[in-house]
């Protein structure tokens, strides 16, 4: 190839082919690797012959040293050292043990709890015979049993109920109003009364929720001079006539304030 070579030098050409000049002959031939570890990693690139300065495993490449597990190795540890992989699987004791764990290396099979005479598995939970508020949960041969949390109450406890067959208590309906008390002056007022609050055109009534209603009178009859009369909400127009502050009754004459000389009279309309 217009490259002059010495007697029995040695050099390689594209392609992995090992040559050699011999007795001015060229000789070549598919270049032999010597590997000399378990897992070398492929040829880097321009070169020929794997490397054992790392590790090929399950096809990922690992550094000199490193340290992994394998993908299904169940805890088993693997070590790259000088191309080789080495693994080491924790050894298990043999027996049952207290729970199955996903992060524990050795598989076990959990013991199961006799109690009362009954045989549960583990992580078994049951009720007591005949106390339905007690709970108990089998753990690794261990029963442990616990009450029933109850919800808290916000009811005094002369409101509370325990019912038959209830694990916890309620609290019961409060009774019924027998009346409506006014914290102004202390009164309590059946229900159903009727009374006025101090204010003739206003009456209120006492409800069976033990509420107060109050409602005030509107007064419709006029007339030019009302009788207002004590104790009443509306002026009356029917007793007779209010004049000058004096009150006279229908069809009544007197004189006029105003006037010696006039005389007045009352009527009712």
């Amino acid at each position: 190839r217009g490259i002059p070579r010495e007697p029995g030098a040695h050099w390689t050409e594209l392609g992995c082919q090992s040559c050699t000049c011999q007795g001015g002959r060229i000789l070549c031939d598919a270049m032999s690797c010597s590997v000399p570890c378990s897992h070398p990693l492929p040829a880097p690139a321009g070169g020929c012959c794997p490397t054992c300065a790392g590790c090929l495993h399950e096809g990922v490449a690992r550094a000199e040293g490193e340290v992994f597990s394998p993908s299904d190795g169940n805890c088993t540890v693997c070590v790259c050292l000088a191309g080789n992989v080495s693994c080491l699987s924790p050894e298990c004791p043999p027996g049952s043990c207290l729970s199955p764990s996903p992060a524990d290396c050795c598989s076990c099979t959990p013991e199961k709890c006799n109690f009362r005479g009954r045989t549960y598995a583990h992580g078994a939970r049951f009720s007591l015979d005949g106390d339905d508020c007690t709970t108990c949960v089998c753990q690794g041969g261990e029963v442990e049993c616990s009450f029933t949390p109850c919800p808290m109450l916000d009811c005094p406890q002369h409101q509370r109920h325990l019912g038959p067959g209830q694990c916890c208590s309620t609290c019961r309906d409060p009774p019924a109003p027998a009346g409506c008390f006014l914290d102004d002056n202390g009164v309590q007022f059946p229900v159903g009364q009727i009374w006025s609050p101090g204010d003739p055109c206003e009456l209120c009534i006492c409800q069976a929720d033990g509420s107060v209603s109050c409602q005030r009178t509107d007064c419709v009859e006029t007339c030019p001079y009302p009788i207002r009369i004590p104790g009443q909400c509306c002026p009356d127009c029917s007793a007779g006539c209010t004049y000058m502050g004096r009150i006279f009754s229908n069809n009544e004459t007197f004189p006029s304030a105003l006037d010696p000389c006039l005389s007045c009279i009352c009527l009712v309309r």
